[in-house]
């Protein structure tokens, strides 16, 4: 399991049927009963999900739309003071509603007309081959839980928040919708785990914690900044370094504190000219290459 993995609460199906999502002992709602019965039910929605039916709506709590209005209000603030203008354009095409949490079917309604993506539900964990190879097809897999009431700007795992004003107001981008489908033709045509490792980490540093330059400011466009209230105001401070597939696809970090050091481009054409044309010939043979020793 690729260590990814660590950022989701495990999922299982216990022989009664009974669907368990196990958080861990560090998590804000791990002693909360409640809220636990609401993870387990939502994640047994979703894995009841199959492809051509219809998303599942969740009945969200007022307490849940409460945690939404708030971060939603503090990441529109965030977003407008450090997003680069291609996800702040993106995000006002988008209009995501900020006083309640959007059905996944609503998220594709407004994706669809504008870069052909949809949203597909989520109990946790997609393994990465389903996960970047969906984007081929321009779905996305998403979760639909929302983090817990008692630390609304921050959790430990990806949530809808992440997952929708992260990962959306991206995708309703063209040029960075293009690359997500760079990235699932990618997959198509490798077979090896290393190569996979590789692929991931070039989105982690790219599509996740990705930065630019833009009117002499660093700004970013990855989906992990746009939607971290507290990374989003620190990454300036990271060590930034110039585009590097190489280094991108085989440096070691620490997923679960702020990222020291982020790859920073000169422009959107750079990501679209280094990153995306990376995605567009990948195959394991350079992966091979890429990762050999010295």
């Amino acid at each position: 399991m690729f260590t990814e993995a660590q950022l989701y609460s495990p999922v299982t199906t216990g022989a009664d049927g009974d669907v368990t999502v196990h958080l861990s002992d560090e998590h804000p709602g791990v002693h909360d009963a409640d809220y636990r019965a609401r993870r387990n039910a939502i994640a047994a929605l979703a894995l009841g999900y199959r492809t051509g039916e219809p998303v599942p709506r969740i009945e969200y709590t007022a307490e849940e739309q409460e945690v939404w209005r708030i971060v939603s209000a503090e990441l529109a603030r965030k977003r407008a003071k450090y997003a680069c203008a291609e996800v702040i354009e993106a995000a006002n095409r988008l209009g995501l509603p900020a006083d309640r949490i959007p059905q996944l079917d609503e998220v594709s309604a407004k994706l669809v007309p504008l870069t052909g993506f949809r949203y597909v539900p989520a109990a946790g964990l997609v393994p990465l081959r389903e996960f970047f190879g969906s984007f081929a097809d321009r779905v996305f897999h998403s979760t639909q839980y929302i983090r817990h009431h008692s630390a609304p700007l921050y959790t430990p795992e990806p949530d809808a928040v992440h997952e929708i004003l992260g990962h959306a107001n991206q995708l309703a981008s063209p040029r960075f919708a293009a690359l997500y489908e760079t990235v699932g033709a990618a997959v198509a045509r490798i077979t090896t785990d290393t190569a996979l490792k590789f692929l991931a980490d070039v989105f982690w540093f790219s599509m996740e914690f990705g930065v630019l330059r833009e009117h002499g400011e660093i700004r970013c466009y990855g989906a992990g900044l746009l939607s971290s209230y507290g990374e989003i105001e620190e990454f300036r401070e990271a060590e930034l370094r110039p585009l590097n597939i190489r280094e991108m696809g085989t440096r070691v970090y620490d997923i679960t504190h702020y990222q020291p050091v982020l790859y920073c481009a000169e422009s959107i054409g750079e990501i679209e000219d280094v990153v995306g044309a990376f995605f567009e010939s990948m195959t394991d043979d350079t992966v091979a290459e890429l990762t050999a020793p010295a």
